[in-house]
């Protein structure tokens, strides 16, 4: 499992797409799940940034791995801020009248679709969240 750190900030996902992209460039990746994995990164790093209560200076640790037989990608977001299962909330109503009036709170939901897996651990004072899409 290959990592890198980025800062606690929600502005540029660059490095960690490139990152990831990186790890799957050899692999025959398809472009709507490539998609789906950039968004879910930039919904989960905003999660991190937003509710984690890290400085800028924090950093947020990625940590990434491709397996074959099958072909996955599982991607792992690690932070020392306070405790914060996104899991934990129920899903939001989807139905269209209470989409017209709502405002955010889609990004976890979107992300739990769009993935095959996402789970989330608090052990030794880290959050890890870990997505897994199959290829």
């Amino acid at each position: 499992m290959r990592t890198i750190t980025v800062p606690a900030n929600d502005k540029d996902t660059t490095p960690i797409v490139e990152f990831v992209e990186n790890e799957l460039s050899q692999y025959d990746c398809p472009a709507r799940a490539l998609y789906q994995i950039e968004v879910a990164i930039e919904e989960i790093l905003v999660n991190i940034v937003n509710y984690a209560g890290l400085s800028e200076a924090d950093g947020v640790e990625i940590r990434c791995e491709v397996s074959e037989d099958p072909l996955r990608v599982v991607v792992q977001f690690l932070d020392e801020g306070v405790p914060f299962d996104p899991l934990a909330k129920d899903d939001p109503d989807t139905s269209p009248e209470a989409l017209m009036n709502r405002e955010g709170g889609l990004g976890i939901f979107m992300v739990k679709t769009m993935m095959d897996d996402v789970s989330y651990a608090y052990e030794d004072g880290k959050n890890t969240l870990t997505i897994l899409k199959h290829l």
